[in-house]
């Protein structure tokens, strides 16, 4: 009786040592991923077509504000860069843009993001500097594949565009803000940001070798009241890709403008 004694009460006593290292080691792994998403990061972010780096502004002084660094490049011909516009600009001129920043700057483990028409200019970004990326994100934007045009997924713009390269028209017509279904408030502001774009960008086959599919952490982000059957298709056909995290965010295409919010706290989970 005594002996069954004893072994009872060193079985309750290694079970409660056994759980509190459990409970010990959880604790620990928690921890350490609250102290891993609360790390400083670097955002790299990146405007679509007839934008410019002014549209993060919302997205960017909130990630400031919780102690990350960030840089939203103006593309060249766009923007507070507008006086640059010119028939030279073309979609590597724009890779090497962003290229560039992170070059010059020492940018080190990346969070690489893309809305829209930079969906292919951070495709390219990842051919040359996958070394610094940790992980990219695609904002309601294309995703191209290698030898793809901008024109090959919007044959909507196919013709204009073309037709506009033949007169030699080096930008094209800025559309309205509620086109992207911005919302009333800031449409008045995003009709007096926006500039034309430059049209070869949209003409120039882009040359991938797959280093976009080796960046450590991938994202997909969709504006789900946006209609747009190319960024539906993508979200579709991610959604089951054990690779890439999916996200549908109910507003408009310029999520940054309409629900940068929540498009901060989506880009904190994927660091």
């Amino acid at each position: 009786m005594i002996e069954s004694n004893i072994t009872r009460r060193g079985v309750i006593g290694h079970s409660l040592v056994g759980a509190s290292l459990v409970t010990t080691a959880m604790s620990e792994q928690i921890i350490g991923a609250a102290r891993a998403q609360a790390a400083p990061k670097t955002f790299v972010l990146v405007h679509g077509a007839w934008h410019g780096g002014w549209c993060w502004r919302g997205v960017a002084d909130q990630l400031q504000a919780k102690g990350h660094k960030v840089y939203a490049p103006t593309l060249t011909g766009l923007g507070e860069r507008s006086h640059l516009m010119s028939a030279l600009i073309t979609l590597d001129t724009h890779i090497t843009d962003v290229a560039n920043v992170i070059m010059w700057e020492d940018l080190d483990n990346i969070v690489l993001v893309g809305h829209s028409y930079a969906g292919f200019v951070i495709s390219g970004v990842a051919e040359r500097a996958l070394h610094s990326i940790g992980s990219i994100v695609f904002v309601d934007a294309f995703l191209p594949d290698s030898g793809q045009r901008v024109v090959d997924l919007r044959p909507d713009l196919k013709a204009a565009t073309l037709a506009a390269a033949g007169k030699n028209e080096v930008s094209r017509p800025i559309p309205p803000a509620k086109l992207f279904g911005v919302n009333e408030k800031d449409q008045p502001w995003v009709d007096g940001k926006m500039t034309p774009q430059p049209t070869l960008v949209w003409l120039q086959s882009i040359a991938l070798s797959g280093a976009r599919d080796k960046v450590p952490k991938k994202t997909y982000i969709r504006a789900t009241a946006y209609a747009s059957a190319i960024f539906e298709m993508h979200f579709q056909t991610l959604k089951s890709d054990r690779s890439w995290r999916t996200y549908g965010v109910p507003c408009g295409h310029d999520i940054m403008v309409d629900m940068p919010d929540r498009l901060v706290e989506i880009l904190l989970e994927v660091a």
